[in-house]
C-alpha cells in the first residue's frame, strides 16, 4: 500500500497552528509583565508597611499607634483648658459640670499617655496645634450663652471624630499598652460626649453634617436656648497646662 498523504492544514506547524501559537506567545509576553509588577508593588507596600512598624517589648508598634498617642495628647493640650474655661464663663449648671468632666478625664488621661509615651519611646508635642489654638481663642473671645454653644458644640464635634479613631485603634493595634490607652480613652471620650449632650446645646443634625465634612472648619453651633440659664460672671482668664512630656515617669519594669 502506498503510504496516505498527510493531510493538510492539521499539526502545530500547519498554518492555523502557527497562527494560535504566536498569539498565545504574545499573550504571555503582555501579562508577565503585570503580573511581575503586581509581585513587585505588593512587595514593596509589604516592605513600607514593615519599615513604619517597631518591635517593642509590648508587641509591634504600628504608624497608626503612633498617631493615636500623639493625638490623645494633643487632644489634652486643648480640651483641658476649654474645659478650664467652661468651668468659669459657662451660663448654666450643665456647661460648668461638662467643663469638670473635660478638666478631669484629661489631666487623668494625659498621665496615662504621657507614661506609655514613654515606655514607647514616642515623643509628644508641648502645645496645641494650629486649628486647636483657633478653637480656644474663640472660647476665650466668647461670653454668655455665645460661649455655651461654641463650646458644647466644637467639643462635641471634636469627640465625635477622636471616637471613631480610638474605636479603629482599640480594634487593631497589637500593641498591649496601646490598647490599654485606648480602652482609657474610649471610657474618657463616651464620658464627656454624654456629658456635653446633656448641656442641651448640641444640635445633632448639625453634628452629622459636621461629621461627614472635613475636619478643618471650627463648626458654627446653631443657637440652642435650654431652659433656667443662669449668667454667671466669669473670673479673670487663666490658662490651664498640662505637664510637659518630658515629666513623664520612667519605663515601667514589668514584663508584660
Amino acid at each position: 500500500m502506498r503510504p496516505r498523504p498527510p493531510v493538510k492544514g492539521r499539526g502545530i506547524f500547519s498554518g492555523t497552528g502557527l497562527l494560535i501559537t504566536a498569539l498565545a506567545a504574545t499573550a504571555a509576553a503582555l501579562l508577565y509583565p503585570l503580573w511581575s509588577y503586581s509581585d513587585r508593588q505588593d512587595a514593596a507596600a509589604a516592605s513600607v508597611l514593615s519599615a513604619q512598624t517597631v518591635t517593642t517589648p509590648y508587641g509591634p508598634l504600628s504608624a497608626q499607634d503612633r498617631d493615636f498617642i500623639t493625638k490623645v495628647r494633643l487632644a489634652g493640650l486643648w480640651e483641658l483648658p476649654a474645659g478650664e474655661l467652661a468651668e468659669r464663663k459657662g451660663t448654666t449648671a450643665a456647661v460648668r459640670t461638662a467643663g469638670q468632666h473635660l478638666v478631669d478625664g484629661h489631666t487623668s488621661l494625659d498621665a496615662h499617655v504621657r507614661t506609655v509615651a514613654t515606655q514607647l519611646g514616642v515623643d509628644l508635642p508641648n502645645e496645641p496645634n494650629a486649628q486647636q489654638k483657633e478653637w480656644l481663642a474663640a472660647l476665650r473671645s466668647a461670653q454668655g450663652q455665645d460661649f455655651d454653644r461654641r463650646f458644647a458644640g466644637v467639643l462635641r464635634l471634636a469627640h465625635g471624630r477622636v471616637f471613631a479613631l480610638v474605636a479603629q485603634v482599640r480594634a487593631g493595634t497589637q500593641n498591649s499598652l496601646v490598647r490599654d490607652l485606648a480602652d482609657d480613652a474610649n471610657t474618657t471620650v463616651l464620658d464627656h460626649i454624654k456629658i456635653l449632650e446633656a448641656t442641651g446645646y448640641v444640635d445633632f443634625g448639625a453634628l452629622a453634617r459636621d461629621l461627614a465634612a472635613s475636619p478643618t472648619p471650627v463648626p458654627s453651633p446653631p443657637v440652642v436656648a435650654p431652659a433656667a440659664a443662669v449668667p454667671v460672671t466669669p473670673a479673670p482668664d487663666e490658662s490651664y497646662a498640662l505637664p510637659p512630656a518630658t515629666s513623664s515617669p520612667p519605663p515601667a519594669t514589668t514584663t508584660p
